[in-house]
């Protein structure tokens, strides 16, 4: 079989699950780990996919940006993106203050966060912003600062408005965590911000989805160690997910169903019951 034939069947096990591992595509074509690898890297280069740990997904699952219009009910959400941010949003209690991301968690977690109890959200989007206006129990607090085409801020006077705060829980993402390098930013200044909201919370929980996890990303952020909690979903790599939870970090699995908690350092994952 020609190299160009093995690429389009990857390809087409890709568009079909969504995912493809180093194991299937060298038990299928009998060929060397390094080799399956160079071919994932070579797809990676066109576009075709991302790499992960163990294997690749398609391009499309990285990232589920806003729409340009800022149109949220256009939004495109992910099942795996919709069941992180319900578990998140169940995390916040009574006379809380806290940081919601201004990425796609924040916007998707707007049809979740509490509206029968009183709390503070403190946010980096303009966007968000706007539409917690119709939240009566929320005392919401916009960071300034310059602002990106994306409706965020994050410069230097968006990490000095921060670095007054104090924060009960923080909700954080970002583009890549590993248990050697931690969790990583596409920007030098997304990630000075970030870490000055962690530095100034009590508790802070790190949401992502398993495409992204096994992924370094531009610039690092801080390490994993520095959070409380992972919140990450079904399609999860276990031997990082394990790495991480050893560094003393709740990792947290959402399921459609039901929801499987990794406690630190346990030899078995504690089953959670309950609706995600």
């Amino acid at each position: 079989m020609f190299i160009e034939e093995r690429h389009n069947e990857i390809l087409e096990k890709l568009r079909q699950d969504g995912k493809v591992t180093i194991t299937e595509i060298t038990q299928k074509y009998g060929i060397s780990d390094e080799s399956a690898r160079r071919d994932l890297r070579l797809l990676e280069k066109q576009g075709m996919c991302k790499r992960t740990h163990g294997g690749a997904i398609t391009a499309s699952q990285v990232s589920v940006r806003p729409p340009v219009d800022r149109n949220f009910e256009k939004m495109p959400v992910y099942d795996n993106y919709r069941e992180i941010s319900r578990m998140a949003a169940g995390m916040i209690h009574k006379n809380d203050t806290i940081y919601l991301t201004g990425g796609s968690f924040g916007y998707i977690m707007l049809s979740y966060l509490p509206k029968e109890i009183p709390y503070t959200v403190v946010v980096n989007s303009v966007d968000i912003g706007r539409e917690l206006r119709s939240f009566d129990n929320v005392d919401v607090y916009l960071v300034g600062g310059k602002m990106r085409q994306s409706g965020s801020v994050v410069d230097s006077l968006a990490n000095d408005f921060v670095s007054r705060l104090h924060f009960d829980l923080s909700f954080i993402t970002g583009a890549g965590l590993t248990a050697d390098f931690g969790l990583s930013n596409g920007t030098d200044e997304t990630a000075a911000f970030q870490r000055t909201v962690i530095k100034n919370s009590r508790k802070k929980c790190l949401l992502l989805p398993g495409a992204k996890i096994g992924v370094d990303s531009f610039v690092k952020v801080c390490d994993v160690e520095n959070f409380d909690c992972l919140i990450t979903d079904w399609d999860c790599v276990d031997d990082q997910l394990a790495a991480i939870g050893e560094k003393g970090v709740e990792v947290i699995v959402a399921e459609k169903k039901s929801c499987v908690a990794i406690k630190p350092h346990a030899k078995e994952a504690h089953v959670k019951s309950g609706v995600c």
